[in-house]
């Protein structure tokens, strides 16, 4: 049978946000498609076939898929607002794009958002995201620091412009490179999780084969839900391949039974009980599920805390 793996980047290493209801990060989806049949465990590396999609690249497609009939509805239970969007990218001197600057939304004193540049000197804010009105945002009552230093030009909303700032720093970044993957394990997984336990591990060996000057940690967080044998069970970051590649291997698929699962749990684990480090280069959590979380509204101030936590970390 065949079934549509959602791969989401979260980046819930990404977002940062306050109390306010501010929201900064860089989600992107990807999805992972398998024609498979039996979940045996007769399956080889390669099999699953892939494809990358990042909505802050396709803006205008986001925008109208948001705005449409069907997914009002998704908007209005998980109460997100996406309309404001600020988009930064953070350069030296030369032009050069920085990695891992902390950058920090404000209104007057108050400090409503933090985030910190990717690999690309990128970053974005949604001011509001927890807001359904937002028409009354006056951007001139808002500032932006970087790394400590407030930005003197006016802020740009999305639709204006990237804002782009130019400092005289340098930024000291570990060629270091942190990778999490939370797995849904649940009975609807069965074959995906048989195809995905051999592509996991194979993507972790050419990630270090073509960056053998980096140091790579790897991670994983495999979950059910509630009433299940287990609700989360997880492997934390090590240098040694060999130690991630044994746990994700000794998983199977079991449990579950209604559509939502517990997501909420395995990202609480991954953002907050995995030993993130502050200065590598590279920091990215992988999502790979079939369902999404229960949408009651105790998991949805659990999410919404989990984005307020996670402001100071980015992929």
């Amino acid at each position: 049978m065949k079934k549509i793996v959602a791969l989401l980047s979260l980046v819930v290493i990404c977002f940062g946000c306050e109390s306010s209801g501010e929201f900064g990060g860089e989600p992107a989806i990807s999805f992972l498609e398998s024609d498979s049949g039996g979940g045996n465990g007769n399956t080889q590396a390669g099999q699953i076939t892939a494809g990358e999609w990042n909505d802050l690249k396709n803006w205008d497609f986001w925008t109208d898929l948001v705005n449409s009939k069907n997914s009002i509805s998704q908007q209005d239970l998980w109460r997100f607002n996406t309309s404001k969007r600020i988009a930064i990218k953070v350069l030296d001197v030369n032009n050069t794009p920085l990695n891992n600057a902390k950058v920090a939304l404000y209104k007057g004193d108050e400090l409503i958002s933090q985030t910190r540049t990717d690999n690309f000197g990128e970053t974005n804010f949604f001011v509001g995201f927890f807001n359904d009105n937002t028409t009354g945002i006056n951007l001139t009552q808002y500032a932006i620091m970087v790394n400590g230093i407030k930005m003197d030009k006016s802020i740009l909303m999305f639709g204006e412009g990237v804002n782009v700032y130019n400092i005289n720093q340098n930024i000291d970044v570990e060629n270091k490179i942190e990778i999490a993957f939370m797995v849904d394990a649940t009975g609807s997984m069965g074959d995906e999780l048989e195809f995905l336990k051999n592509d996991l591990t194979d993507v972790i060996n050419k990630v270090q084969t073509n960056n053998q000057n980096a140091s790579i940690l790897t991670a994983t967080v495999f979950y059910r839900d509630h009433g299940d044998q287990y609700v989360t069970r997880r492997s934390d970051f090590s240098a040694s391949i060999e130690t991630t590649s044994k746990f994700i291997k000794a998983q199977y698929a079991s449990g579950g039974g209604d559509y939502e699962e517990a997501v909420d749990e395995a990202l609480k684990e991954t953002i907050t009980e995995l030993q993130w480090s502050d200065n590598a280069k590279t920091r990215i959590a992988f999502l790979l599920l079939d369902a999404p979380p229960h949408g009651t509204q105790e998991i949805y101030e659990s999410l919404k805390n989990l984005f307020k936590f996670s402001g100071s970390k980015r992929r």
